[in-house]
């Protein structure tokens, strides 16, 4: 079984595909959009902050 491989995404690129308002915030690692998990503990009192 084959399988592909995952557009690489440049920086420019990421910006033009990036979702405003969802909640969510994204990532560019190498080239490879990720999905960043919600902060948790002392990391969320200092995104409050």
């Amino acid at each position: 079984m084959a399988q592909a491989l995952p557009k690489l995404f440049t920086f420019e690129e990421f910006i033009v595909w990036l979702p405003e308002n969802t909640g969510k915030r994204y990532e560019l690692h190498d080239g490879i959009i990720v999905e960043m998990s919600q902060p948790n503990g002392k990391h969320e009192k200092v995104t409050v902050f």
